[in-house]
């Protein structure tokens, strides 16, 4: 399995550090060039190499981690997503009209044809992020919803890679809502910062 982040703000960044604390191979990319990028990555671990776009998007599983207008972009870069996960990890706030009621997720599915979309790693901010998960004998937790239910298994198998416990939370429009942005507020479980204790 490949992983890829594309955008390489603080939240892009803040992954980076969790793939490479556990020596797993990640590509990073965004709009500047790979080159730019390089010494920041090479500078959280070798497990992390910058690469185009173009590139980064061959890998199995991809991570969105671009601000929200920019999502539409990054999916032009491939005609089809068929057989690639996308894992949605960008905030939008407040919501705008142009989703029509529809959690921001399921906009962004619109985009990714044929690809299955996990909303996941997007209720903790960065600095949260980027720490060691594993904390007093627990791990700390990241949500995951989807509409497709096969989708959320192996994001849930990469998050405990990570060090992470996931907790699964159904469908984009069901559970999926306390982790999304609705109107003018924020679903219940954004930026709360909860542990799971090993059984």
């Amino acid at each position: 399995m490949s992983y890829a982040i594309i955008g390489f703000g603080k939240i892009g960044q803040a992954l980076a550090h969790a793939f490479a604390r556990k020596n797993i191979d990640v590509t990073v990319a965004s709009r500047r060039p790979p080159e730019a990028l390089a010494p920041q990555a090479r500078a959280i671990g070798p497990t992390v190499v910058a690469k185009s776009l173009r590139d980064a998007v061959e890998a199995d599983t991809i991570i969105l981690a671009v601000p929200f207008g920019e999502h539409r972009e990054v999916a032009k870069a491939l005609p089809s997503w068929e057989g690639k996960t996308v894992i949605d990890a960008m905030n939008l706030f407040p919501v705008p009209e142009e989703l029509d009621g529809l959690p921001s997720s399921a906009f962004v599915a619109k985009s990714f044809t044929g690809a299955k979309l996990v909303k996941g790693f997007n209720h903790l901010v960065a600095a949260t992020l980027a720490a060691d998960p594993v904390v007093e004998g627990g791990h700390r937790v990241v949500f995951l919803s989807s509409d497709d239910e096969d989708a959320t298994a192996p994001v849930a198998t990469l998050a405990k890679q990570l060090g992470f416990a996931p907790v699964k939370l159904g469908k984009l429009s069901e559970g999926g809502a306390l982790v999304h942005a609705r109107g003018r507020t924020w679903g219940q479980l954004i930026f709360q910062d909860l542990f799971k204790k090993e059984q």
